[in-house]
């Protein structure tokens, strides 16, 4: 696959997704959240934990170590992503000092918003605010170019465990079909969203080109009251955002349908730019606001290109901008395992079969910690054919391995579908969605609202 030149850079003199409001480098800003990501291995950490695999089960929030073992080992059996609150603070903190101890544990940035920060920041030309919670370790291993407001700095970082497998792997009667990552956290910094005010009153002296919003899913650990509440300021925060600054949500696991139906009709979605998701996401969101599909209880095997379509079609249609709906909505971006599909509002946004090209250059060359594609460590498992919709007459498309980027439209809506060279042993799972979304972010072109 091919790319052409980034949007979001300086290298014509101006930044193409926006005009920076000065003569400086181009600025983004992203904000919540910020955490220390601890990586290590899943099965190794839970047998030293004195835990043997039983019975797979998912739970909403884990409250023992027991709940720890059944949740980790019902998504290994599926190979599938997955975050989740730990209840327990004491019992979380015993965990977090092992795992933090042990053998080959690793720390990164983590949090959603802090890697998108990362990812952007690797360019000289781009300058990045970060307003989460940032505590000593984490503000050492941020990049030079990310620089944290006083206000968001903490005496004490907030640990995010990422619990790694890789395919094949084997514990007990569970066996990995894919390589992921289990993430649990108590984490109430991030979930209590203690840095709004941080972000909102560093606005206008940052004058910032792009603002990325996450952590609204680690609002789980918290009252219906309190999420009412934060989700009524988010909003808040974000009309005060000056006009034609693009607004973009990445979205991360949830289990709670009613915040996630909150986040949906509490004009959060009309209130953003663009959303990010990856399949789990996108198939809970469906089924908390009654979308299509929302029968389905969970992908079989690789997500049906139709039904990722007909849920993306609907979530633009009825919560994106239109001319009888006041919303600012006009891009979502979904990725899975094998491919992505960028969808668009005809009008406003261009340069997306690149920016859908670049993310899935981005999953094969970051999982296997490569510069460029290496032919040799990844596959294409991608669908040959597909049906574009099940929900009306789609067409049936075959993929070209010459042209790979498929494009297609539906009543004002464009999208571009490419598969992904999958690496066969990543060395990292974890913050791809967060990789792929900056990296289309970076090569995307919005237009100026109208």
């Amino acid at each position: 696959m091919t790319c052409c030149e980034p949007c979001f850079s300086q290298r014509q003199g101006a930044a193409c997704m926006v005009i920076s409001r000065s003569s400086k480098s181009d600025i983004c800003r992203r904000r919540v959240n910020a955490c220390v990501d601890v990586v290590l291995s899943g099965v190794k950490l839970l047998q030293a934990l004195g835990l043997s695999p039983r019975s797979g089960r998912d739970h909403a929030v884990l409250h023992s170590r027991r709940d720890l073992e059944e949740a980790f080992v019902h998504f290994l059996g599926q190979g599938a992503a997955a975050e989740r609150f730990f209840s327990d603070k004491e019992t979380f903190h015993d965990i977090a000092h092992v795992a933090s101890e042990f053998s080959g544990a690793q720390h990164y940035v983590g949090g959603n918003a802090a890697l998108i920060g990362q990812k952007f920041a690797a360019n000289s030309d781009l300058k990045v605010l970060l307003c989460g919670p940032v505590g000593p370790k984490l503000h050492e291993l941020l990049d030079d170019n990310v620089f944290v407001p006083p206000e968001s700095l903490q005496e004490v970082d907030e640990f995010h465990l990422i619990l790694e497998y890789q395919a094949g792997e084997e514990w007990g009667q569970f066996k990995a079909p894919h390589a992921n990552r289990f993430i649990f956290s108590h984490d109430l910094s991030n979930g209590a969203m203690n840095m709004l005010e941080v972000f909102v009153s560093s606005l206008e002296e940052f004058q910032p080109d792009l603002v990325v919003l996450s952590g609204l899913h680690m609002m789980e650990g918290q009252s219906k009251e309190l999420q009412k509440k934060r989700l009524l300021e988010v909003v808040t925060s974000i009309a005060d955002i000056p006009t034609g600054v693009p607004v973009h949500l990445e979205l991360a696991s949830m289990t709670n349908r009613e915040l996630m139906s909150s986040i949906v009709q509490q004009q959060v979605f009309p209130a953003v730019t663009s959303l990010g998701l990856n399949e789990q996401e996108l198939l809970f969101l469906s089924q908390s606001a009654s979308g299509p599909h929302a029968s389905l209880s969970s992908w079989n095997g690789v997500p049906d290109v139709g039904m990722v379509s007909d849920i993306l079609f609907w979530i633009l249609k009825e919560h994106g901008r239109s001319k009888g709906r006041a919303s600012d909505l006009t891009r979502v971006h979904f990725h899975t395992l094998v491919y992505h599909i960028l969808a668009t509002v005809d009008g406003h946004w261009a340069n997306q079969l690149a920016a859908v090209a670049a993310g899935a250059r981005v999953a094969g060359t970051q999982a296997c910690a490569t510069e460029t594609i290496d032919a040799s460590r990844v596959s294409l498992r991608a669908p040959r054919e597909f049906m574009t919709s099940h929900s009306e007459a789609g067409s049936r498309i075959v993929l070209n391995p010459i042209e790979p980027v498929v494009e297609w439209h539906r009543e004002g809506i464009s999208f571009y579908f490419t598969p992904v060279l999958v690496c066969k042993d990543p060395v990292r799972t974890v913050g791809l969605g967060d990789a792929i979304s900056a990296e289309g972010l970076f090569y995307s072109e919005v237009h100026p609202q109208s």
